[in-house]
């Protein structure tokens, strides 16, 4: 009799001899489990729910198919970025907050924008009044680009930056400040998101059409290419798909789906698949079921390595490597009891650390309240150290490799992902789905049914629906002054009184004309930038161009 067969007797024996006689005494919890996908958790795991070559599923570390991380050593030789997102108020403020987490141990930079920002509005601009610096930094021209990274040398941090319609023009004043300070832009490290179709989707912060915007996105692959090798030109976002409500299996098939339009419209635009791919980078969300979580990453990394190798035939090695930063769930943290969030961030921050994160944020404990405080970020970022420096868990690559039950959801996630990209492929790609509402859709019920669940008590919140306390919340709050938005308007004044109009003129009509032809035109967003044109202004010229996207809505 073989090992199966063994495996299957005793565990036959087990069931009928241990497990009945124990829950006639004490019965289960429930009567089915499963994850927050859907995926049925099994009372027990053996060696007969794991199947395939250990090279075909896990292979090694650094080495196709990626499933135990990116990296050979991965933190035994560096730790993952422990890259902390800030932005509020004006650049100065910014900065200083900045400033103090590079004193703090944060290992690179991630950078928030307010809302007028993300939508391609000045702060002077009508549309901005009451928004001006309220959920991030404001940036309208290169002076406040150059306030929000002064004494901070862009050749010695990585910096991150969260925008999506406008990313190409914020990166064009990135590089024009990096200029000012004299560093080679070569040198340069980073992430842009830069990921419009999610926009359209989940977050909303979207400006131009969806093709036109695909065009913007190609042009800065390819001028990274040439100029900043080093810079990572999109961050791939299932975070914020995750954050509107899908469920770890959707954020994979999804955000992957996303990956392959990308990848698919770059080549259409003439560039070589291993030219850029190295390059793209993805934004995964750390949520709350902790195992489910961990082979999440795994199987996301599994799955593009072959959709890179045999759909696209990307040849080099880096071509095929997930590259991913991870956020922890910002959707799961409550206002009531505002404490228990530490321990939500831990788990999910745990969870990114096993499942091989490169780059990592955690969540403030006051963040469902308003903007963190100091005191707040502290502790979230020290909850990355503790784990880093005194968890043992970054001391060996991929430890929890093997276990029956992480490897089983690992094929499952990856199974199901497949699925939901198969049926996307035959709708014409992640840009039809969209376009034709279906993963909306998708997400929307998701969101809904895990409403429903929670209403219902069948999903537990503590502090929400289970273990409620009556006492009011007492907690600091991070509050912006409203006279921010008249600073902000008077810079802006002053600003356009001293520049040299003509200039500015002369190269936004350079830019109309080059968005009518299919120049590249990320060299005009830094000419413009340097020019002192203003990001409404830049953004101004091409929607005249573009035109903006109207959602289809339906009653």
């Amino acid at each position: 009799m073989g090992m199966k067969e063994d495996i299957e007797r005793e565990l036959r024996e087990w069931e009928e001899g241990t497990v009945k006689p124990a829950l006639s005494r004490f019965p289960e919890r429930k009567g089915e489990f499963s994850t927050p996908s859907g995926i049925p958790v099994k009372r027990l795991y053996t060696p007969l729910d794991v199947s395939g070559r250990y090279s075909e599923k896990l292979g090694f570390p650094g080495r196709y198919p990626f499933t135990r991380g990116v990296q050979p050593t991965m933190y035994r030789g560096r730790l993952w970025t422990m890259r902390q997102y800030a932005g509020y108020a004006t650049a100065d403020e910014t900065n200083a907050r900045f400033r103090y987490l590079l004193e703090q141990g944060q290992t690179g930079l991630s950078v928030a924008f307010d809302l007028p920002t993300q939508i391609g509005y000045d702060a002077d601009d009508p549309m901005a009044e009451g928004e001006v610096g309220r959920v991030g930094v404001s940036i309208s021209c290169l002076d406040d680009m150059a306030r929000l990274f002064d004494g901070i040398p862009l050749d010695q941090v990585s910096t991150s930056m969260t925008i999506n319609a406008p990313a190409a023009i914020i990166l064009a004043m990135y590089i024009a400040v990096a200029r000012r300070q004299g560093v080679d832009v070569a040198k340069l490290r980073g992430t842009v998101q830069n990921d419009i179709l999610k926009e359209y989707v989940a977050r909303g912060t979207y400006i131009f059409p969806p093709r036109p915007s695909m065009r913007l996105i190609t042009d800065l692959f390819a001028y990274c290419n040439r100029h900043l090798p080093k810079w990572n030109t999109i961050s791939i976002s299932g975070y914020h798909m995750r954050e509107a409500g899908c469920t770890a299996v959707q954020e994979v098939a999804f955000t992957l789906a996303n990956g392959i339009e990308y990848v698919r419209a770059a080549i259409n635009a003439g560039l070589d698949v291993d030219d850029f791919a190295g390059r793209l980078s993805f934004f995964f969300n750390a949520h709350n079921n902790f195992l489910e979580e961990i082979a999440k990453f795994r199987a996301a990394r599994r799955l593009w390595a072959r959709v890179m190798r045999e759909r696209f035939g990307a040849k080099k090695p880096s071509s095929w490597r997930l590259k991913f930063h991870t956020q922890t769930a910002g959707s799961t943290l409550t206002a009531q009891q505002p404490e228990n969030n530490v321990v939500r961030v831990t788990l999910q921050a745990l969870a990114a650390v096993l499942g091989g994160t490169q780059s990592l944020h955690t969540n403030s404990l006051d963040e469902a309240l308003g903007l963190p405080t100091e005191k707040s970020v502290r502790i979230a970022l020290r909850t990355q150290q503790i784990i880093a420096y005194e968890s043992g868990v970054a001391d060996s690559v991929d430890p929890l490799a093997g276990s029956y039950m992480i490897e089983s959801l690992t094929d499952e996630i990856e199974r199901r992902a497949e699925e939901y990209i198969r049926l996307i492929d035959d709708m014409g790609g992640a840009l039809a789905a969209i376009e034709n509402g279906y993963i909306a859709a998708e997400i929307q019920e998701a969101a809904y049914q895990y409403q429903l669940a929670v209403e219902a008590g069948e999903e537990t919140v503590v502090g929400v629906n289970r273990f409620v306390e009556g006492e009011p919340v007492q907690i600091d709050i991070l509050r912006v002054d409203p006279a921010v938005e008249e600073m902000q308007r008077r810079r802006l004044a002053e600003l356009r009184a001293r520049r040299d109009s003509q200039k500015v003129a002369e190269c936004l009509a350079h830019l109309e004309q080059a968005a009518r032809s299919d120049e590249n035109l990320m060299p005009l967003f830094i000419k413009c930038a340097e020019a002192d044109a203003t990001l409404g202004e830049i953004v101004g010229v091409l929607r005249g161009v573009f035109g903006e996207y109207r959602p289809e809505t339906t009653l």
